[in-house]
């Protein structure tokens, strides 16, 4: 048997959660056997079925279950502290988005109703890092990628309104509002020859291109990210790091910012990972249900 390189989290068509090893926009996967990452061992004993069992992709998932912790870094690529007029920081800017705010590669983004009137809602295209089956606690850059599971494309929306005026400073608040952290759809295997350093990244608006990058524009590397957020501090299984994103973003470009609104379609792509297409949507008045994704299994890694 062989070991997955991109895997994908699903429900299958009679709506079953599965995990499988899948082509970038393949509507079908070959099952994979294995155990969840909370087991030792599992983020590199994962195998193809063998013979190999294959499914019909129904509705593609997260690649990870509801996260522990979404850890960020923020101002890591040269050219986007440049456009934003800030220079290089000194260590990785931290901050943190609510788990709940994670959602699926083709669900909606929904601006929230707190954000009116002038919601200013942001893109930003980022390279993710899943953490894998060991916890992480005080690891040197040249072990940290050793405790890694896989690397997914992420969006990290943004408030911008409530990031900056309203208050100053509320960078977390901004970014973790139900559906601003879609992730997906693919999950690259760490240990399989992914250099996280070395891939194109880019965000489409309505079909233009405003983001294109690649990883190797970042500041701080992921090892680097990973040894400096465990330094007295326990990385959780299944966390997730969203690593940054390049230049390009709606509040900086000239002549105008330009900001989402409902109606408009956002893609996000990796190299490798495949592209997450979200359509954009207002807040409905009154209650609502919680984001979907909670009701996926949120702590079932791996189907056995």
């Amino acid at each position: 048997m062989t070991a997955p390189t991109r895997m994908v989290r699903f429900l299958d068509k009679a709506g079953a959660l599965a995990w499988g090893h899948s082509a970038v926009g393949s509507s079908v996967a070959t099952m994979i056997t294995g155990c969840g990452p909370h087991r030792p061992g599992a983020a590199r004993s994962l195998l193809i079925t063998d013979p190999p069992q294959s499914v019909e992709i129904g509705t593609v998932l997260p690649p990870t279950p509801v996260p522990p912790a979404v850890m960020c870094v923020g101002l890591n690529y040269k050219k986007h502290a440049l456009e934003t007029g800030h220079p290089a920081p000194l260590h990785p800017v931290v901050f943190y988005k609510n788990p709940s705010a994670v959602s699926g590669p083709f669900d909606s983004i929904v601006i929230p109703k707190i954000c009116k009137p002038d919601t200013e809602v942001d893109y930003e295209c980022e390279l993710a890092v899943v953490m894998g089956p060991r916890p992480c606690r005080n690891v040197s850059k040249e072990e940290a990628l050793e405790y890694v599971l896989g690397y997914t494309s992420a969006n990290d929306v943004s408030a911008r309104r409530w990031q900056g005026k309203k208050g100053g400073g509320q960078w977390s608040f901004s970014k973790s509002f139900d559906t601003f952290c879609p992730l997906g759809p693919g999950l690259l295997m760490a240990g399989t020859g992914v250099d996280p350093n070395n891939l194109g990244i880019e965000t489409r608006l309505n079909g233009e291109v405003v983001q294109s990058s690649n990883t190797s524009d970042m500041i701080f590397d992921v090892a680097s990210i990973i040894s400096f957020l465990s330094q007295s501090t326990t990385l959780l299984p299944g966390t997730v790091i969203l690593t940054g994103t390049p230049e390009g973003v709606g509040y900086a470009r000239k002549p105008e910012p330009v900001f989402l609104q409902a109606g408009d379609v956002v893609e996000v792509e990796v190299e490798g990972v495949g592209v997450q297409r979200n359509e954009v949507e207002a807040e409905r008045e009154g209650p609502e249900e919680p984001a979907k994704v909670w009701s996926h299994g949120k702590n079932a890694w791996i189907h056995p």
